[in-house]
């Protein structure tokens, strides 16, 4: 499975390198090219949100290509934690469907939440028209609220012009705090020449109507123009190095690497989520030293509550061994407000295929166990990082701070399968309501219908639950290997505290030139 994910994020760099002769007839780097002259080298990048659009737009497993035409991440520029968009201009042009705004929508969230500088290296032919929906255009109207309020509440927001930036994109420069445009290639115009001639007859070129060069001597929309794509990025880098943003946090204490291998999750965790594992053993391998202090061990067992440190960092760690009943979830929520209480972040592993259900459940309080869990997991002021790691069901997904319940991040290893129940769960429901129906109305039941029907409904679910599938369509932040995950963990820590201690200075409007 991490072949495959390798695999697909290979095809969208294939797809992308198509285009190479393009950028090398224009004298352009590649985007990969420019992402990383943008990063410091040697440092890590956090790439997010790297399936999206997988099964969307191009429902075939064999062709369909992740990215949604965007490289984004969080990574390091001159020294600074930032979060960096970059258009893959070499697919489509880096025209944008809906899960492209969807991304960008996420990217913004992301920046605006963990306080991170945004940097967008622009080339884009603007929305895919021959893919255009009313929803595309009017969410994203979003991207651009969202990059005012980043200026608003004192996040930098820095645009790179390597290409076009047509029609709405055209206000990604307008409401950005600093904008580099490329000679001869950068552009910024409400409308192309072949626009402005349909709707007024005028005929005009790019140039004049939005060429880098005409933005830095007449609009001012551009502060700083390059000779080419490089000194472009050399000027960002130098602007960013300028806003003295640097950590606001001591440098990383001493800590001890596990005693159990990050690389022995992959022979830990089974792939087929039916399978029981402990997840203690997961946990040893992510923490410092290997060193679990196990909270209320033997109450509600089957919900494993921890405490550690990762990168020398305190942590509480919740897992799954199995569903959840009434006492692991209120030793769930005891253990969700003592660290609250105490300022510590919150790792969930999840592994669950939901709450208890039965009379005896029932009767226990599973429905008010189980709301105190949801309320205590939605209400938490702590970091969250969640992480699937095997099933995620029903409303266990909600007590494991799902989709749904704010975390930091949220990420998937790729044999994760999440969604209401899993396929044969469904199938053999709807097959139970289909005999007792027939039942009331004295019929025989059609067996071979029914064998039908059981197959139909457990493709139909399991194939939305694949993490390829759910991570495709944005429900989560991105697709991991598992043995990265400590290094994963240890960096969204980090950006998370940054994030708390980080005093921006905010305005009451974002940044407008003159």
């Amino acid at each position: 499975m991490v072949d495959q994910m390798r695999a697909l994020e290979a095809r969208a760099l294939a797809k992308s390198e198509e285009r190479r002769p393009v950028f090398d007839k224009r004298g352009q780097l590649s985007p990969r090219e420019r992402l990383s002259a943008l990063l410091d080298p040697g440092m890590p990048f956090l790439e997010l949100y790297n399936m999206a659009s997988y099964l969307v737009d191009d429902p075939n497993p064999e062709t369909s290509i992740p990215g949604a035409s965007i490289i984004l991440g969080i990574g390091f520029v001159s020294g600074v934690r930032a979060l960096v968009f970059v258009d893959d201009s070499g697919i489509n042009a880096g025209a944008m469907t809906g899960k492209s705004v969807d991304k960008a929508l996420g990217a913004i969230k992301i920046a605006e939440e963990q306080k991170l500088p945004f940097i967008h290296l622009v080339e884009s032919a603007g929305a895919d028209l021959m893919r255009y929906e009313v929803g595309l255009w009017a969410h994203g109207g979003g991207m651009f609220a969202g990059l005012a309020r980043l200026s608003a509440a004192g996040i930098p927001v820095i645009t790179v012009l390597h290409g076009a930036s047509t029609a709405g994109g055209a206000y990604q420069p307008g409401l950005s705090d600093y904008v580099i445009g490329v000679k001869g290639n950068g552009m910024a115009m409400l409308a192309g020449a072949a626009l402005v001639f349909a709707a007024t007859g005028e005929e005009a070129l790019d140039a004049d109507l939005g060429g880098a060069e005409m933005h830095a001597e007449v609009t001012g929309l551009v502060e700083y123009l390059a000779e080419d794509d490089a000194h472009g990025i050399q000027i960002a880098r130098d602007v960013v190095a300028g806003l003295g943003w640097g950590s606001p946090l001591p440098p990383e204490p001493c800590f001890d690497a596990p005693v159990l291998s990050p690389d022995e999750i992959a022979g830990v965790v089974p792939v087929d989520y039916r399978k029981p594992y402990d997840m203690r053993e997961v946990a040893a391998r992510l923490v410092d030293g290997s060193r679990l202090r196990d909270f209320k061990p033997d109450y509600g067992p089957a919900t494993v509550c921890l405490q550690a440190e990762i990168f020398g960092r305190p942590v509480g760690i919740i897992g799954n061994n199995g569903p959840l009943d009434p006492d692991g979830a209120t030793k769930a929520t005891h253990f969700f407000q003592l660290l609250d209480q105490a300022g510590t972040p919150i790792v969930f592993l999840n592994n669950t295929t939901g709450f208890m259900v039965g009379t005896a459940y029932e009767r226990a309080g599973m429905i008010k166990h189980g709301a105190k869990m949801i309320q205590a997991v939605t209400n938490m002021r702590v970091p969250k990082i969640s992480l699937y790691t095997g099933a995620s069901f029903g409303a266990g997904n909600y007590g494991m701070c799902g989709y749904a319940f704010g975390a930091d991040f949220l990420l998937t290893w790729p044999n994760a399968m999440t969604g209401v129940m899993g396929g044969e769960q469904a199938a053999v429901t709807m097959e139970h309501v289909a005999r007792r129906g027939a039942a009331r109305k004295g019929m025989d039941v059609d067996e071979d219908r029914l064998a039908k029907q059981r197959a139909r409904i457990t493709a139909h679910f399991d194939g939305q639950s694949d993490a390829f599938y759910t991570s495709g369509h944005m429900l989560d932040q991105g697709m991991i290997d598992p043995r990265d995950t400590r290094r994963v963990l240890g960096f969204c820590l980090r950006t998370c505290a940054e994030a708390r201690a980080r005093q921006p200075r905010p305005n009451s409007f974002g940044v407008a030139r003159p």
